[in-house]
């Protein structure tokens, strides 16, 4: 679908900030709010606009839900549907996160979550190593988020020098 000028700034605005008021992005785009959230129901019944989501840093809460892992995965495309019926059967499983298509050494890159290492570790023993076209996998571990999606999760430290002047 071919978005006007319009339309994709309201995405690209809503894609940093899903919380702005209608009245301010109606504003930032130079329409009436009544226009503004037409064309958001349009974007969302077109599926452009699939969700809204909240960025959550989860090192500042006691009770972590556990661990992320990133799994490289190497398989044989099949004839016909390629690297599609694969990666589907990879992304109905419930500790799965995220799949993509990779280029590179690896074809498919997944995200999964589970509540320890040790249950990620199973589900790629168990699960996703066992599925006829995997070959390989490597799985990296999440330690720490720097940033995701351009969110910093820990602010520029502050000089604490002293000045000194002469």
């Amino acid at each position: 679908m071919k978005l006007t000028v319009k339309e994709m700034e309201i995405v690209e605005i809503l894609e940093k900030d899903s919380r702005i008021a209608i009245n301010d992005l109606a504003k930032m785009v130079g329409l009436t709010a009544e226009e503004t959230e037409q064309s958001i129901k349009k974007l969302e019944d077109n599926k452009i606009i699939v969700k809204y989501i909240s960025i959550v840093d989860w090192t500042k809460v006691e009770e972590h839900p556990g661990v992320r892992a990133m799994i490289d995965v190497k398989v044989t495309p099949k004839r016909g549907v390629g690297f599609d019926e694969i990666a589907e059967r990879i992304y109905r499983f419930n500790e799965v996160n995220s799949v993509y298509l990779m280029s590179g050494t690896y074809d498919l890159s997944v995200i999964v979550e589970g509540k320890s290492m040790n249950e990620i570790a199973n589900f790629v023993s168990q699960k996703l190593s066992t599925l006829d076209s995997v070959l390989s996998t490597t799985t990296h571990f999440i330690l720490k988020k720097y940033k995701h999606d351009g969110i910093i999760f820990e602010p520029e430290k502050k000089d604490k020098r002293i000045v000194v002047s002469p």
